[in-house]
């Protein structure tokens, strides 16, 4: 039985747009949503980039029922991982039972802002694991000092606890940080890189039946082709290949690298326009490979119009 999400675009959307889409998605019958949180846009032309903490807390008053998963915090150089823990707990408090911790090991695009040092991959797994800890030592309660390193807390303690903490979801498109999310994590989340292959190391490694959660970009349009252009225009990265939605550092340098691709490569993983099918097949692989949560990005402005089709030709499907 696989589970149907949506994905609030915080790098496409402002916040009351998020917040609206947010209930929109409750009522169209989505499980689950997951939320970006980024410091910058991936290109100026998406144009939006709200503090993630400050929409939960509006998305907590306009839903009763809709799971919400960060997708994903880093929570290593930009913020502390003890202040991470906080802002976890209280979203946590705010929305009982609904609200997942979901934890990547970030991007030089966000990361970078005050000046720090982007390290190589091993050392930022290195320090989300170390990151876990610490959110997790803090959950316990009580005043806590730590030295670790890379992270030092004095005399900290969270003083709004939620009765039910939040579970730990973990990111990964490689085998390191999936042994993490195995060892460490309460579940799994991929962002639609090396899916099958992460996902098989996560189960490999300790992961059993956590809960695993992918990513999937569609752009409904009323034709292929409106399709094609939009998803183009708005969400290039989807024809990066490798490292380099890590390592760059500005929207201008994905700004020149989308200038290398073409609408039909960014096509090549993402459905484009009014046909359910090609939707539902890209669903379907994803249960196959053995996720349980899908979580469909809709790219653009048109997201009535797409929980529309979702609610009528995507989610029925799979009831």
């Amino acid at each position: 039985m696989v589970e149907i999400g949506y994905k609030l675009a915080s790098e496409e959307h402002g916040p009351l747009d998020l917040v609206c889409n947010a209930r929109q998605a409750e009522d169209a019958g989505f499980a689950f949503a997951m939320i970006s949180d980024h410091y910058h846009p991936w290109t100026t032309r998406q144009g939006e980039s709200p503090f993630v903490w400050a929409v939960i807390g509006g998305i907590s008053q306009v839903t009763a029922d809709l799971r919400l998963v960060t997708g994903v915090t880093c929570p290593t150089i930009r913020i502390h991982p003890g202040i991470i823990a906080q802002a976890a707990a209280t979203a946590a408090a705010m929305m009982p039972g609904r609200f997942m911790l979901g934890l990547g090991s970030g991007e030089n695009l966000n990361e970078h802002i005050f000046g720090d040092r982007w390290p190589r991959a091993p050392v930022r797994i290195e320090m989300l694991e170390e990151a876990v800890e610490v959110i997790r030592m803090l959950w316990t309660g009580g005043m806590q000092s730590y030295y670790g390193s890379f992270y030092t807390l004095e005399n900290a303690q969270v003083f709004s606890l939620p009765e039910r903490l939040p579970p730990i979801y973990i990111a990964s498109e490689g085998p390191i940080s999936a042994s993490l999310a195995a060892r460490a994590g309460d579940g799994f989340i991929n962002p639609g890189t090396n899916a099958e292959e992460s996902l098989v190391v996560f189960r490999n490694s300790g992961g059993g039946d956590k809960p695993a959660y992918v990513e999937i970009s569609v752009c409904w349009a009323e034709s292929a082709e409106e399709g094609q252009r939009t998803a183009y225009e708005q969400w290039p990265i989807a024809a990066n290949k490798g490292e380099l939605n890590r390592l760059l550092p500005t929207p201008a340098h994905y700004e020149q690298l989308a200038e290398m691709a073409t609408p039909e490569e960014v096509a090549e993983s993402v459905p484009c326009g009014p046909d359910p099918e090609p939707y539902i097949r890209k669903i379907e692989e994803s249960a196959r490979m053995g996720f349980d949560h899908v979580c469909i990005h809709q790219i653009g402005q048109q997201q009535r119009e797409f929980m529309e089709f979702a609610t009528t030709r995507i989610l029925p499907h799979f009831r």
